[in-house]
């Protein structure tokens, strides 16, 4: 299915290497997963679900996958400042590709 579609078009016109634009990168697919088992969450707890991403690392990553439309952060004006990620109908909309990663991985897994 995929050679057809490289045999058609440069690869960087596929639909393939697009979602794999949006989801590039050491922690966005680790984002989206977390988004997706835990729903809503805020920026600490996706930093512990990490371990050793840096706040800079992990706001960058936040950032564009909101710019992206696959999260949705929600800001509420209290003191201090509270902040939620949860995913989009887009981002939720990834997560069967997400899921067959996590099937395929667990079926052949050595």
């Amino acid at each position: 299915m995929i050679k057809g579609y490289i045999d058609n078009a440069n690869f960087e016109d596929t639909g393939f290497s697009y979602t794999l634009s949006l989801i590039s990168g050491k922690h966005k697919m680790v984002i989206l997963y977390c988004l997706m088992e835990f729903g809503t969450v805020r920026f600490n707890e996706l930093r512990r679900y990490l371990k050793n991403v840096s706040d800079k690392t992990l706001s960058v990553n936040l950032k564009e996958l909101e710019a992206d439309d696959l999260i949705i952060r929600k800001e509420y004006p209290q003191i201090p400042p509270k902040v939620e990620y949860s995913l989009s109908e887009r981002g939720k909309s990834l997560m069967t590709v997400l899921d067959q990663l996590c099937v395929w991985g667990e079926k052949n897994r050595k």
